[in-house]
């Protein structure tokens, strides 16, 4: 019985050891939604950072406020 045992933990080493030694388990997807809302970005006008989630966009920039906004 400690032979089978033997013999079965050095099988399973060598194929640990055939497949580079590196054990890759599964990873858990990251919220990219989340990451995208906490980004902080420069006001195009004034250059306050303000996080994407609360900026404003006209014509393909970024402004912190109404205030910041090309007329």
């Amino acid at each position: 019985m400690l032979l089978k045992l033997i013999i079965l933990g050095l099988v399973i080493y060598g194929v640990y050891r055939f497949f580079g030694g590196e054990l890759k388990l599964p990873q858990m997807k990251k919220d990219n939604k989340k990451l995208d809302e906490d980004t902080m970005i420069e006001c195009s006008k004034c250059g306050t950072f303000v996080s994407k989630k609360e900026a404003m966009s006209y014509k393909g920039k970024e402004y912190c406020s109404k205030e910041c906004l090309p007329n």
